[in-house]
This record gives structure tokens, C-alpha cells and sequence, in this order.
């Protein structure tokens, strides 16, 4: 090409809960039965809507007005329903003017990261999820910058690491908070949140709260938004009904803009993330539409909380099993729907393998692993060759540990103990090997 193409952040684009899955179809054509643990879909994982939300949804899509355009924020009606309910928390109150909704989150994370100064840096959860650690790190055109979550201290964020590095890192001027937490499940206690706020006001600092699972909560905990928490700090909260109808086909994100007139810089951030869907003419309707009609309904919040006690069900059984290997360290989750589960020290070796039945799958996985790959990797494409589980390692995650990222969604009670069995299983032969 005339001109070099492609920017030096683009390489930091990667997406391996995707990638994974290339690796597993691969597999799939020699005949391997996979089972997926890599991504959280609970649509594929035997989950089945309510008939009365289908219904809803059914409704809606009779009508002609459906097929139209809507308001480039989104629909106004359901952006008052959502400030309402932001405003029932008592804490920071917005109006429909300070919501503007997406095509999903990835949508909407892309928008905020993009018309971020290149210099200014935005210091996010370690392990990360990926869609935020790539698309901050290609922003930067630089590897991402995080803060510690402690597996030794149920994934909490060591504050003291954030707070040294929010000290010493000038180019910082936010923190990113996802909770609950993918991919570790953990809850943040409202003590550590409000010192995430202390520190964006003593740095003058904003915040941003993915908080698409903010009502995936079981086992006795309560996520804390961060409206509740924020006091007059500036704020992004990024919200979505993906995972909590669950409808991730809808692609149906929007971000709460908090305090944006406390300052001027943060007010003309929003206004660019708003001019940018403008441009777009707007994000999908139906969901929009359908989304009121569905939270607002008598029936919608019993069905939320069974559904919860569910996956809470399902982590105590995972827990009932992995907790019991030696190898790792495990902790229980209490919110959205993942497990990160991590090998102790000095446990993966570069030797280890799993017996593989299958020539050409066995020669498949030897091809993966003979490349210079991290050790977590490696075992993650031996336990998919040999056990036919798809799960994801963490070293992806932008982390320095080595572990791997399961789901809590199999609803098959049977299935899901045989699929944990069998990990826990791989997890003994292989560092044993």
C-alpha cells in the first residue's frame, strides 16, 4: 500500500473466548463432541425464556412503527423508564438526556475508549475482560494498563496496586470497574467500591461501572452500582439486557452518563459518544421497546431471582467439585456467570500432556502447542482435544496468571457435573503427566 494501513493498536485487538472456538471447530470436523464452557450465552446453554416475554416481544414485532427509525439516543420512552429506575438507588440522578443506548455493549465500550485522548489511559481490572482490555490497549497503542485482582483474597482488587499506579501514571484519568466481575464471578464489597470513588476524586479521575450483570447476583450477595456509590465523581455506567433477560442476540447496550456537569472535559466526552451513534442514525428498536414492557412487568423480577438462585445452584455444585483439586486455587463466585479457576504455583510445566484417542486430533493439538504458547494454553488445548471442553485461558485475559475461565449455565444438572467432572479429572492427569 501506498501508506501503512493499519495503526500499532490494532494488534492489540484480540478476542480468544472467540479465538477458542476456531480451535474447537476445527476438532469438531474429526468427529470430537464439544462442550461449550468458553462463552456466556445461557441461550445455548439450555436456557429458555418465559412464554410471556416472547410474547411480548411477539406483540411488538406486529407493529408497524417497530420498523422505523427511532431517536438517535433511543427510544425516549424507555430512556425515561431506565432514569427512573436509576433514580429510585438515591444516589446520582440522571434524566433521559443522560442515557444513550448501543448496539450492545461492545458498541458502546468501542465509542468510549475511541474518542479518548491517545495519551490518556484508562486502568482497568487484571484478569480483564477482553472486549475492554483490547479496545483500551488499541486506543493507546500500547499493552493494556490494570490493576490486580487478588485470587488469594476472593478476587478483590488489591487497592494498594491501583492506588500506586493511579499515583505514579500521570496519563491516567479513569478506572474501570466490571461488576459483578467477568471473568472471576466476584462481587465488589461496597467498602472497596467507595475507595475506587475516593481515588478518582483525590486524582481527579472518572469512572466507568460495566455493570451488564448488575442483577446476576446469588449466594447471599448484593451488587452495589455505581450510582449508589458515587457522590458527585463523574461516571459512565455501561448496562444492557443481554444477560439479564437474557436476549444477547438483541445486541441492546446503553451507558448512564453521571456528574457530567462537573466537569467540562467529561461533559464534551459524552457529548462525542453521543454524536457518534448520531452519525450512526441510531441502535436497533425492537429491543428498546420491548425492554420497559419486559422489566416492568409484575412477573419479570420472581423470574430474575429463580434464575439466579439457579446459577447459584450450579456454582455450588462446580465448587462441590473443582474445590477439591489440589492444583488450583478456587474460589466460589456470587455474581454474573463465570469461574476463573488458576493452577498454583509451579503446577503447569511445559512436558504435560492428556491422552488423545484420536490420531488426528492428537496431532492437531501437538501442532497447537508446539508454537511458543503460554503453559495455561497449552493445557487448555490438551483438555480440549482429550476431554472435548472449550474453556478459556486467563492468560488471554490479560493476566500474569496462569488458569483458565469456565461458565455456570449448563442447565442439565447431569451434563454439567459430568463436564466439571471430567475438568477436574484433566486438571489431576495432566499436571501429573
Amino acid at each position: 500500500m501506498r501508506q501503512k494501513l493499519l495503526g500499532d493498536g490494532a494488534k492489540e485487538l484480540s478476542y480468544e473466548i472467540r479465538e477458542i472456538v476456531k480451535k474447537a471447530e476445527q476438532l469438531k470436523k474429526s468427529g470430537l463432541t464439544i462442550y461449550w464452557e468458553n462463552i456466556g450465552d445461557p441461550i445455548q446453554k439450555h436456557h429458555t425464556l418465559p412464554r410471556w416475554i416472547k410474547e411480548i416481544v411477539a406483540d411488538l414485532a406486529m407493529q408497524n412503527e417497530v420498523y422505523s427509525y427511532c431517536p438517535s439516543k433511543g427510544v425516549l420512552e424507555t430512556r425515561e423508564f431506565l432514569a427512573t429506575q436509576t433514580n429510585s438507588l438515591k444516589g446520582a440522578q440522571i434524566s433521559s438526556e443522560d442515557i444513550c443506548f448501543f448496539n450492545g455493549l461492545g458498541d458502546a465500550i468501542a465509542k468510549v475508549y475511541q474518542f479518548l485522548d491517545q495519551t490518556s489511559r484508562i486502568i482497568g481490572p487484571s484478569p480483564a475482560y477482553s472486549t475492554h482490555s483490547s479496545a483500551e490497549a488499541a486506543h493507546a497503542n500500547h499493552q493494556p494498563l490494570t490493576y490486580k485482582l487478588d485470587p488469594n483474597n476472593h478476587w478483590y482488587p488489591d487497592l494498594d496496586d491501583l492506588y500506586k499506579k493511579v499515583k505514579y501514571n500521570p496519563n491516567v484519568v479513569g478506572i474501570l470497574i466490571i461488576n459483578p466481575d467477568n471473568p472471576t464471578g466476584m462481587v465488589y464489597p461496597k467498602e472497596t467500591l467507595k475507595f475506587m470513588v475516593d481515588i478518582a476524586r483525590e486524582f481527579d479521575l472518572f469512572l466507568i461501572a460495566d455493570e451488564i450483570y448488575i442483577n446476576i447476583t446469588y449466594n447471599g450477595a448484593k451488587a452495589w452500582s455505581l450510582a449508589e456509590v458515587i457522590g458527585t465523581i463523574p461516571g459512565i455506567s455501561m448496562k444492557g439486557i443481554s444477560k439479564e433477560l437474557p436476549w444477547p442476540g438483541a445486541r441492546c447496550g446503553w451507558v448512564e452518563y453521571y456528574n457530567r456537569e462537573q466537569d467540562e472535559d467529561f461533559n464534551r466526552l459524552c457529548q462525542a459518544i453521543d454524536n457518534a451513534k448520531m452519525i450512526e442514525v441510531c441502535s436497533t428498536k425492537l429491543p428498546q421497546l420491548a425492554l420497559p414492557k419486559i422489566i416492568g412487568d409484575a412477573r419479570f423480577k420472581p423470574y430474575r431471582e429463580e434464575t439466579n438462585q439457579n446459577i447459584g445452584k450450579r456454582s455450588k455444585i462446580i465448587s462441590s467439585i473443582l474445590g477439591k483439586v489440589k492444583e488450583v486455587t478456587f474460589n466460589e463466585t456470587y455474581g454474573a456467570f463465570y469461574n476463573t479457576i488458576i493452577f498454583r504455583e509451579g503446577m503447569l510445566k511445559p512436558h504435560q500432556t492428556l491422552k488423545i484417542e484420536n490420531p488426528e486430533i492428537k496431532a492437531q493439538v501437538e501442532s497447537w502447542v508446539s508454537q511458543d504458547i503460554p503453559l495455561d494454553k497449552r493445557f487448555v488445548y490438551y483438555l480440549l482435544g482429550a476431554k472435548g471442553i472449550c474453556v478459556v485461558p486467563i492468560s488471554s485475559f490479560s493476566s500474569e496468571l496462569q488458569g483458565f475461565r469456565v461458565t455456570l449455565l449448563e442447565e442439565d444438572e447431569t451434563l454439567l457435573t459430568r463436564i466439571f467432572t471430567a475438568i477436574g479429572d484433566g486438571i489431576r492427569e495432566y499436571v501429573n503427566s
